[in-house]
Parts: C-alpha cells; structure tokens; sequence
C-alpha cells in the first residue's frame, strides 16, 4: 500500500520558492521551524509523531537542497512570513 505524502513539492531552489513551500506548509497545518528535525515533530492533540517516516525524509531532502543552494539563513528568512501568519501579525513595512 503506497500512501500519498502531504508534503507540498518544492518548485524550485530558490528564496521565492522557499517561500512558497513554507507558506504551503502553513496552509496544511504542518508548518514546523526548519532547524527542527521533522522527526521531533509531535501532534498537539496527542503527541504522536506528525510526519510518517518518508515524509521526513521528504522534509529533510527539501531542507538540504534549500540550504545548500540559498543557505541556513535564507532558509530561516523563508519560513518567517508562515509564521508570522500563524501567530496573527503584521508583518514589517
């Protein structure tokens, strides 16, 4: 049985589309911070683990090939605007 993975594709190795990816991710309610290895992600509702084991190694590959073209920070800088959105702010001018 092959299961069908959550995890939104990444559209290219760029800022822009990390962006994108991160803010996928938000949509879906899987948005995790990216120096957080996917595999401590737990549910709220019940602590199991929120990824299966191919989406981690899903996550991880997008996360590598993101660092290694746009770099840690740039990843970082990605990833905000998603949860600035989640936590209910405005974003700076």
């Amino acid at each position: 049985m092959q299961t069908c993975s959550r995890i939104p594709k990444l559209t290219g190795v760029t800022f822009d589309a990390a962006l994108h990816w991160f803010a996928q991710l938000q949509c879906k309610g899987l948005l995790f911070h990216p120096e957080d290895d996917p595999e401590s992600i737990q549910s709220i509702s019940d602590g199991s683990k929120m990824f299966s084991d191919a989406e981690i190694k899903e996550l991880r590959l997008i996360l590598d090939q993101l660092e290694s073209r746009i770099g840690h920070e740039s990843v970082i800088e990605a990833a905000y605007p998603a949860f600035v959105r989640v936590l209910g702010l405005k974003m700076d001018a």
